[in-house]
């Protein structure tokens, strides 16, 4: 099963790679849920594996073993659960105002409060007190599917939970159906460039991470850890996501602009001038406006990889929506 996702992954990104070199050993559950996430773990990490050592074939002309274990990357999947600061853990990332709550018409609507913006919002939508109890009483005097488009267009994120059958019926559900795992497109020619000089596979790439809460971080995290230059970039007006950016910001810099400044914008062109790789999981298109499309940055800086990472994707109604991961697992 790892191997046949492992294969999947390869062939989505054009990527002939060696699956039968790599040796996954263990076996799913690792964790108590539905969902094979040990496969889905070691097939990812393999896949970072392989490329990882394309790339040092390209620079030594040598190549690694690649052994990945199911239960461990299972487990690095939740690594921030593991954190620990002078050996004591962290306290809980969650607001306590997250959650499901029962509606009027018997549904349930799910509210990520974890950004204060966000908690906001929601409060604003209900005309509640920052209180449990009062969001239970407020959620319960609306209808689900009403609230879910209040929130989002107060900017807040508050979804219907849905069954899988409901979401399949469900037009970006449909849209998403027709978009494949991951996509790979050219958005602009350039001249081939030789790799920097270095002793690691990433050596000399430098990275700038404009990403926050896990997904995005984490891949820019992923590639600090085969030897980018990574530089993350944060506004310093927006929340942040506390103690579990210690977990994503290992072999990372960091530094604030405000982008909604010309001074900070300007900033960022010079740096992306400098830069191979552009990492942005805002929602898709969050940074157009401010003229860091993929196609514009390919024009200031030709040869350059933007990675995107989204809830919903490009395509379809929801395709601008704030998402999370829990909040796709709630609709």
């Amino acid at each position: 099963m790892p191997l046949q996702a492992l294969r999947e992954i390869l062939e989505q990104a054009g990527c002939p790679g060696r699956p039968e070199a790599v040796e996954i050993t263990g076996a799913d559950p690792v964790v108590r849920t539905r969902y094979r996430v040990g496969t889905a773990g070691a097939a990812s990490l393999a896949a970072v594996g392989i490329a990882a050592d394309d790339l040092w074939e390209l620079r030594t002309g040598r190549r690694q073993r690649i052994a990945v274990d199911l239960r461990a990357a299972a487990l690095s999947l939740r690594s921030s659960r593991y954190l620990r600061l002078d050996g004591k853990p962290f306290d809980s990332p969650w607001d306590p105002l997250s959650g499901i709550y029962p509606t009027r018409d018997g549904r349930f609507i799910y509210f990520h409060c974890n950004f204060p913006n966000h908690r906001d919002a929601m409060l604003k939508v209900l005309g509640a007190a920052p209180e449990r109890a009062a969001v239970v009483k407020a959620a319960a005097q609306r209808e689900a599917a009403e609230l879910e488009e209040a929130t989002t267009a107060a900017a807040g994120v508050g979804v219907m939970v849905r069954s899988a059958e409901e979401w399949a019926t469900h037009p970006q559900a449909a849209a998403v159906a027709e978009l494949p795992l991951l996509e790979i497109l050219r958005i602009g020619d350039a001249p081939r460039e030789p790799l920097p000089v270095g002793d690691r596979p990433l050596s000399g790439i430098r990275v700038l991470d404009l990403t926050r809460v896990l997904a995005g971080p984490t891949c820019a995290r992923t590639l600090a850890e085969h030897g980018a230059d990574v530089l993350k970039i944060a506004g310093p007006h927006l929340p942040h996501s506390g103690w579990i950016e210690y977990d994503t910001g290992h072999g990372k810099l960091s530094a604030h602009l405000d982008l909604r400044e010309a001074a900070g914008r300007d900033q960022l062109r010079a740096l992306a001038r400098e830069a191979d790789v552009f990492s942005q999981s805002f929602r898709p298109g969050a940074l157009d406006g401010r003229g860091f499309s993929p196609e514009e940055l390919a024009r200031l800086r030709p040869g350059i990889v933007c990675i995107t990472l989204s809830a919903f994707g490009h395509r379809g109604p929801w395709a601008g929506r704030r998402g999370f991961d829990t909040v796709v697992q709630a609709v």
